[in-house]
C-alpha cells in the first residue's frame, strides 16, 4: 500500500513539474512584423513624438523593415577552403547586398527627413542600434 501511495505521489510530482516546464517553453515569440512594430513604438515613445508623427514613423519604420527583409539574408561566409574565384564571388555578393542595404537606408533617410529633424533621425539610428545589440546579446544567451 505504501508503495502505491509513493508511486502516485511521484507521478503527481512529475506531472506538475512537466506542466511547469512546458508552460515556460510555450511563451509565444513575436513575428518579425510584430517585433518591428514594437521597436518602432519604443523609439517613438523614447523620443516623445506626437501622435501624428509617431504613427507616420511607425508606418515608415515597418515598411523599411519589410524592404530589408525582402533583400533576403546576408550572404554567409564560408569556412571551407575556396578557390580565388569562389572567394571573389562571395565577396562581390556581400558587397552587392551591402549596397542594397545602403540604398534602402538612404531612401528612408530622405523619407524620415520629411517629418523628422536631423538630430531626431540620428537619435532613431542610435536607438535602433541599441535595440539590435540588446537583441543580439539576448539571442546569444538563449542559444547557449
Amino acid at each position: 500500500m505504501k508503495g502505491i501511495i509513493r508511486l502516485l505521489l511521484l507521478v503527481a510530482a512529475l506531472t506538475t513539474f512537466c506542466g511547469m516546464a512546458s508552460a515556460q517553453n510555450s511563451r509565444q515569440r513575436l513575428t518579425r512584423e510584430q517585433l518591428a512594430e514594437v521597436q518602432a513604438k519604443h523609439i517613438a515613445k523614447e523620443m516623445a513624438m506626437d501622435d501624428a508623427t509617431s504613427q507616420r514613423f511607425i508606418d515608415t519604420f515597418c515598411q523599411f523593415q519589410r524592404e530589408i527583409w525582402a533583400l533576403g539574408p546576408r550572404p554567409k561566409q564560408s569556412h571551407r577552403q575556396m578557390t580565388d574565384e569562389e572567394t571573389e564571388q562571395v565577396l562581390k555578393a556581400r558587397f552587392a547586398h551591402s549596397r542594397k542595404i545602403l540604398d534602402l537606408r538612404q531612401k528612408y533617410y530622405g523619407i524620415y527627413s520629411e517629418f523628422l529633424t536631423q538630430k531626431q533621425i540620428q537619435r532613431v539610428y542610435e536607438l535602433e542600434r541599441q535595440m539590435m545589440e540588446r537583441l543580439s546579446k539576448r539571442s546569444k544567451r538563449t542559444n547557449r
